[in-house]
């Protein structure tokens, strides 16, 4: 058989439609594995593959940043938590990492590196570890002594499992004298191979259940309600990491590593210093030779600055740390049957078709979906139900379907037919939309909008969501619940706040007396319901789902306004046409045109007018919090142009914010300090000709108190 042609196309070939297609599949193929890792501890994705979707859809979305959900899971971290255990909210967030996979990425994380410190050729020092492939975890210690245990969590809270990790012999509960009063260690619960066979072969033996991998058995075996249970598992733990401390003075990376072994954790010892990136690639690769005899499972090798001063300099962005990249594995393929397509509709009413497959092992994880695009991958794979296919579990898209094997009775197939109508009881049709040329394009949706059901409900649930108002006790399940009761309907934002008044007013039914619900539960939601009428603005903007206005420009434009009169004046005042509101807009930093245009276009909406102040009649959006308001540069608006010298524009970017300025990408009459570097253009001859105040540099930096 000749080798398949791959069906990951690159971004840069996509037109807008196409991309749109693909990040509406790849969002919900990532929500629905975030669900199954951090909730069912039954994945269905390895943590490479996981993260190698996370990469094609961030790549997708800095090509067409128009196409960025509001609840695009590349700025979310983890999934909901379970409700079995009590939450503890973590001192210090617990991110994810930025991925590589080819030695490129790898020479290109290297070079941000040096691009954002501004090294000049100095060396930088680089700590390579394995990546283990288990549970994450917390552990606080206070006084040296033991005081709670929790996973990772969404990344902000995590689960309680302080009795368990009680019982798992490689953590000690007590620890030295002379530890930092207040240490929080971080690292990876895990199951050696041969504690997972032995294991499985004890459960088989009594007809219990078996494990498909260690990963599902340290999860499932660390979030046991009873820690007798967990006591009888052979739990491993390695520490690489660390939350929040007190009174260290190590600086390294390294070093705080080597100092959790001299306390007792256990360290790997695989881990060295490297001092560029073909240091690190050697080192990946001498890892990777010996990867199937370390006797537990890794996905791929961890670099991170050494320097702790440096890691600070280079901060985040988004959900995870310029300062560290996972360097992943490759992963295989395999062949099975094509057992049937189905249709998924997504928020935005496009229609993504699925593959029903039988049930494969593809690197170590059973595969039993993957994506077939649109209909015109349908058709380019000649894909047809009952044909043996080849699905691939790596590079860009995954899992996806690669090639079909041409047997003797694939032309006798019937070939696959896209369906018309949406799958929807409206039965609206699903059309093909025009691209930008006006040329027909590949993504097909429903045409019924907020009329069709798939697309209310998905919106409801963008709208709960964790980093929208995260109703506790109202997620996905009660939100299809309460979009389909008769008694108690749920079409839109406000009719969740009129829950318990309506619920009080009838006589005959009440909430509490249908199935799933009770008197303590529904008193709950209600105190959650109720504990939401007052929400920060950044999260009540993010929560309308207005298109490409996602947690970060909401943030963005909660900080400008401040007041949610003020943007919803804004907002009516780009519907009107007012020039005035574009350009106020268009100054605050990382919003441009699409944006503008995607708020204007919600606001010109009748009907979402309507939901939002019918809304606004129940909420009340807090004010957004205040700038610094005792520095020199408080409340200015602040624009970088021109090379700097002494830090980075970055750096100096979050030095003004910090500060209580905004900082712009345009100068206008409103700007107050243009700060120009060498090689400054047109934002400096702009500057001279409204007369504003322009700095160098140095004056900036002894304005601020920083010279």
């Amino acid at each position: 058989m000749s080798t398949p042609e791959s069906a990951a196309v690159p971004p840069e070939t996509l037109d807008e439609v196409q991309a749109a297609a693909e990040i509406a599949r790849l969002s919900d193929a990532i929500r629905a594995a975030d669900r199954a890792y951090y909730q069912d501890d039954a994945p269905t994705l390895t943590d490479a593959d996981y993260d190698a979707r996370r990469r094609r859809l961030i790549a997708l979305e800095a090509r067409f940043p128009a196409l960025k959900a509001p609840d695009s899971p590349t700025v979310t971290v983890g999934a909901g938590l379970s409700e079995r255990f009590a939450k503890i909210t973590h001192a210090v967030p617990m991110l994810s990492l930025d991925n590589a996979f080819a030695d490129g990425d790898v020479a290109d994380f290297v070079g941000r590196v040096h691009k954002f410190l501004a090294t000049h050729g100095q060396p930088v020092i680089f700590a390579a570890e394995p990546k283990i492939d288990g549970l994450s975890l917390n552990l606080r210690y206070e006084s040296g002594r033991l005081v709670s245990a929790a996973t990772r969590g969404d990344g902000a809270e995590g689960e309680n499992v302080t009795a368990n990790v009680r019982t798992i012999a490689e953590i000690p509960t007590v620890l030295p004298a002379g530890v930092p009063e207040i240490l929080e260690v971080r690292g990876e619960v895990y199951m050696s191979h041969a504690d997972f066979a032995a294991l499985n072969a004890r459960h088989e033996s009594t007809g219990g259940k078996t494990f498909a991998n260690p990963r599902n058995a340290a999860a499932g075996s660390l979030r046991q309600l009873d820690a007798r249970i967990t006591a009888a598992r052979p739990l491993k733990f390695f520490a690489y990491a660390w939350g929040e401390v007190s009174d260290w003075d190590v600086d390294t990376q390294f070093e705080r590593v080597r100092a959790f072994g001299d306390w007792g954790f256990p360290v790997n010892p695989l881990m060295v210093r490297c001092a560029s990136a073909d240091e690190l690639l050697a080192h990946y690769r001498a890892i990777e030779a010996q990867r199937a005899t370390l006797g537990y499972d890794i996905d791929g090798v961890v670099y991170k600055v050494d320097r702790l001063d440096l890691q600070q300099r280079l901060g985040f962005v988004s959900r995870s740390p310029r300062w560290a990249i996972a360097h992943k594995f490759p992963a295989e393929r395999a062949t099975t049957l094509l057992e049937g397509i189905d249709i998924q509709v997504g928020r935005t009413g496009a229609h993504t078709p699925v593959a029903r497959l039988a049930p494969v092992t593809v690197g170590g994880v059973v595969v039993t979906n993957a994506s077939l695009h649109n209909a015109d991958e349908i058709a380019r794979l000649n894909a047809r139900i009952g044909d043996t296919v080849v699905v691939q579990r790596a590079g860009d898209v995954i899992p996806q379907i690669v090639a079909v094997v041409k047997d003797d009775a694939h032309e006798g197939r019937a070939a696959y037919e896209f369906p018309h109508l949406c799958l929807c009881d409206l039965k609206t049709p699903v059309i093909r939309e025009a691209t930008a040329s006006g040329e027909e394009g590949v993504i097909r949706r429903c045409t019924g909008e907020f009329a069709c059901p798939f697309q209310r409900q998905e919106h409801l649930r963008h709208f709960v969501s964790r980093r929208a108002f995260d109703i506790e006790g109202l997620g996905d399940k009660q939100i299809e619940f309460f979009f389909a009761d008769p008694d108690f309907p749920v079409r839109e934002p406000a009719d969740i706040f009129t829950l318990a008044e309506r619920n009080a007013a009838s006589l005959l039914k009440k909430l509490e007396n249908k199935e799933g619900f009770g008197a303590v539960s529904v008193a709950k939601l209600f105190a959650a319901i109720d504990e939401r009428r007052t929400i920060g603005l950044e999260r009540f903007l993010f929560a309308l789902g207005i298109r490409n206005v996602g947690e970060t420009t909401a943030r963005q434009l909660a900080r400008a306004y401040g007041s949610w009169t003020a943007f919803r004046d804004a907002a009516t005042r780009l519907v009107e046409g007012d020039t005035g509101a574009r350009e106020e807009m268009d100054a605050i930093d990382q919003i441009g045109e699409t944006v503008i245009d995607s708020i204007a276009a919600y606001f010109r909406e009748p009907h979402n007018r309507d939901v939002v102040d019918r809304l606004i009649a129940r909420v009340t959006p807090l004010d957004a919090e205040k700038p610094k308001t005792d520095t020199a540069v408080a409340g200015k608006t602040v624009v970088f142009t021109g090379s700097l010298e002494k830090m980075t524009r970055d750096e100096a970017k979050a030095m003004a914010e910090r500060l209580g300025a905004k900082v712009s990408g345009s100068v206008s009459a409103k700007t107050h300090i243009v700060v120009a570097g060498p090689g400054a253009g047109s934002k400096l001859t702009k500057a001279r000709e409204l007369g504003l105040e322009v700095l160098t540099e140095d004056e900036w930096l002894a304005l601020v108190g920083a010279g």
